[in-house]
């Protein structure tokens, strides 16, 4: 494994308006906590296989919504999840970047990107 790589993952930039968030970017997973919260958050993907990936995005929203982009090396969308499409599959290549980008409209609750 790359370790600079990794660090690198972790780097997150945002612009967020909310009473309470909570980011919390895993190796396999994002989770976020929220409380009228709008604005977006991005971080580089970790994706150290080159295999097939499927997302599943959980909301659990008690007002407002939540979008997750997946984003390649140039910013090009590769994929959107949301409530109305919550679950996605697509090749990835561990060579390549790619940053996932959230965003959110007044959500309250906590959301769930798995892959």
């Amino acid at each position: 494994m790359n370790i600079w790589k990794y660090f690198r993952s972790i780097a997150v930039s945002k612009s967020i308006a909310a009473i309470l968030f909570v980011f919390r970017p895993c190796r396999d997973a994002d989770k976020v906590t929220l409380d009228s919260c709008t604005g977006w958050v991005k971080h580089m993907g970790r994706f150290s296989e080159s295999r097939t990936y499927e997302f599943t995005l959980d909301t659990q929203l008690s007002k407002g919504n939540a979008e997750v982009l997946l984003l390649g090396a140039k910013k090009e969308r590769l994929m959107k999840l949301n409530r109305q499409s919550p679950t996605g599959t697509i090749e990835l290549d561990a060579k390549n970047s790619y940053y996932l980008r959230w965003k959110f409209e007044g959500a309250t609750g906590k959301c769930e990107l798995r892959w």
